[in-house]
C-alpha cells in the first residue's frame, strides 16, 4: 500500500517506522528539512521537503497514486486542509489529527463534511487510556476490546505474591478458570505462556476475561483495590489534561489540578468549576505536602517534559499509595524507563500509531479478516488483536484443538451473536465470529496469519 503522512513530529515519526516495517510504501512530507533527513535515515522511506497543504507538493509526493494519507502536523487546520486536497487531487483515504477541545462535540461533522476515513486525538486517546487505569488502580495497562465483552489487564506479581512460585494451570483452577493469562513479560522477554509456565516475582502478567472474573481472580490473587476516589494531575493546563479532567470528572471522581500558567488557571476554573484548581508549580515538594499528596488515590504526571513526569512520578510513590499514570512521549530509553518500576507508563503517539495501524491493516479487503482493534504490548514485544472472520476463511469450521497454530500465538476469546467465549480446544472460528488473538513476534495482518506456514 502507498501511504503518504503529512508531518514528522513524533507521531509522523511512530508511524513511518510501523509502516515501513509493515512493508508498506512510505513518502513523508515535512516542511523542516532536517526532519526529513532523520526520517529517511532512519527508516525505509521517501521524503519531501515541503508544505503539505500545496497542492504542487501533494502531487510531487504522488498523490494520484496514494492510497492513504495521513495528516499529523502540529496544525488542525492544516491537517484538515491537506487531506480535502488529498481526497480532491487523488480520490484516497485520509486520516487526520485533529486535537483541539473545541472540535471534540463536532468531530462526527467534520468526519462527514471533510470525507475523512478516520479522526485522531492522541491527548484524548490517553486521557481515555488513564481514566481507565484509575477505574482498575493495579493494572499496569488495561485493553478494551471493541465487540467483545473481555478486557486485556496487565499487572506485577509482587512479593510475597499467592501467584509467585504457581502455576499457569494450578491458579485458573484455583481460583478462576473463566480468565486466560496471556502474556508474560520476564526481563526483556516476551512469552505467550501455556499451562506450565510458573509465575515468577517481577513477572508482567496480561490475563484476559470478562470484567467479574477478572475483578474475582485479582481480588483472590490479592493484587486488586478499589477504583480511585480522588486524583491530582500534574500538568493540568494541556489538552491532556482538560480531557482527563473531562473523563475523571463523568465519572464521578474528586479533580485537583496543578498549573503554573494563571491563564490556563482561569480557563480550567471556567471550564470545570467543580475541579479543584491550585496555581503554583508542581515541582514544589512543599506545595505537593501542603495539598496532601499522601492521601490521595490518584496521581498522573502529564506536563509537557518527560523528565519531570517521570521524576514527579518517583516522588510520588515514595509519598503516596496511590495509582500512578506517566505520560511519556519520547520512549529513546525505553529499558531504562520500563525499569524504573512506574505503574503506568502513558505514550500518546503509540496509543495513536495503535489506531491508524489497526485502519491500515483493515483496508486490504482480500483479507479474510478485518481488524478492529490492535494493540501494541510491552514496547510492541506482542500484539493484541481483534479480528472479525469474513466468510471462507481458512480458520473456520476447525476445532481449536486440531488447529496449528504459530508459535506464541493464542486464540483468546470468540464473541459470536453478542455473547463472548473463553474457548476450550472444542471450541471453533465461524463467520461473523469477533475473535481475540495475542501473538509475540508476528506481524499478523489477516486471522489467517496465525496458522504454520
Amino acid at each position: 500500500m502507498f501511504i503518504i503522512i503529512a508531518g514528522c513530529g513524533k507521531v509522523g515519526m511512530t508511524l513511518a517506522g510501523r509502516l515501513s516495517t509493515a512493508g508498506h510504501d512510505v513518502t513523508v512530507i515535512d516542511i523542516r528539512e532536517e526532519r526529513i533527513e532523520r526520517v529517511t535515515d532512519s527508516y525505509d522511506v521517501s521524503g519531501l521537503a515541503g508544505n503539505a497543504v500545496s497542492h504542487e507538493t501533494q502531487m510531487e509526493a504522488g498523490i494520484m497514486d496514494a492510497d492513504l494519507m495521513i495528516a499529523v502536523t502540529g496544525s488542525d487546520e492544516k491537517n484538515l486542509l491537506a487531506c480535502m486536497i488529498a481526497r480532491r487531487a487523488g480520490g484516497c483515504r485520509t486520516i487526520a489529527r485533529v486535537r483541539d477541545p473545541l472540535y471534540t462535540n463536532e468531530n462526527e461533522y467534520i468526519k462527514r463534511e471533510f470525507g475523512l476515513a478516520m479522526i485522531v486525538n492522541p491527548e484524548l486517546a490517553a486521557a481515555k487510556e488513564i481514566a481507565g487505569l484509575f477505574q482498575f488502580p493495579t493494572a499496569r495497562r488495561i485493553e478494551r476490546f471493541t465487540r467483545s465483552e473481555v478486557e486485556l489487564v496487565h499487572f506485577t506479581v509482587k512479593s510475597g505474591s499467592v501467584l509467585d512460585g504457581e502455576s499457569i494451570l494450578r491458579v485458573r483452577t484455583d481460583m478462576n478458570d473463566n480468565i486466560l493469562v496471556c502474556t508474560v513479560m520476564r526481563g526483556d522477554e516476551m512469552t505467550v505462556p501455556d499451562g506450565t509456565l510458573v509465575f515468577r516475582e517481577g513477572d508482567v502478567v496480561g490475563i484476559l476475561g470478562k470484567r467479574p472474573d477478572l475483578a474475582d481472580f485479582l481480588a483472590k490473587a490479592g493484587v486488586t483495590a478499589g477504583r480511585v476516589r480522588n486524583a491530582m494531575i500534574a500538568g493540568g493546563g494541556s489538552r491532556t489534561g482538560y480531557y482527563l479532567t473531562r473523563e475523571l470528572m463523568q465519572t464521578g471522581i474528586s479533580v485537583t489540578i496543578i498549573e503554573k500558567d494563571p491563564v490556563k488557571c482561569d480557563e480550567l476554573s471556567d471550564a470545570f468549576p467543580k475541579a479543584n484548581i491550585i496555581l503554583g508549580d508542581v515541582t514544589d515538594e512543599e506545595l505537593l505536602e501542603q495539598e496532601g499528596i499522601a492521601h490521595y488515590h490518584g496521581f498522573a504526571a502529564i506536563t509537557g517534559m518527560d523528565e519531570e513526569n517521570i521524576l514527579l512520578s518517583k516522588y510520588v510513590k515514595e509519598k503516596a499509595d496511590c495509582k500512578v499514570a506517566t505520560k511519556v512521549s519520547r520512549m529513546i530509553f525505553e529499558n531504562i524507563i520500563r525499569g524504573m518500576e512506574l505503574d503506568s507508563i502513558i505514550n500518546p503517539q503509540e496509543i495513536t500509531a495503535d489506531y491508524i495501524e489497526q485502519f491500515v491493516r483493515s483496508m486490504d479487503e482480500s483479507l479474510d479478516s478485518e481488524v478492529e482493534n490492535l494493540y501494541k504490548l510491552e514496547g510492541g514485544r506482542a500484539e493484541a488483536l481483534e479480528f472479525y472472520i469474513k466468510e471462507n476463511s481458512p480458520v473456520t469450521g476447525i476445532m481449536l484443538k486440531d488447529m496449528k497454530l504459530r508459535k506464541d500465538t493464542l486464540i483468546c476469546s470468540i464473541s459470536r451473536e453478542g455473547k463472548t467465549i473463553i474457548p476450550s480446544g472444542t471450541d471453533t472460528l465461524e463467520p461473523g465470529d469477533f475473535v481475540v488473538i495475542v501473538s509475540a513476534g508476528h506481524g499478523i495482518g489477516d486471522v489467517a496469519d496465525i496458522l504454520k506456514r
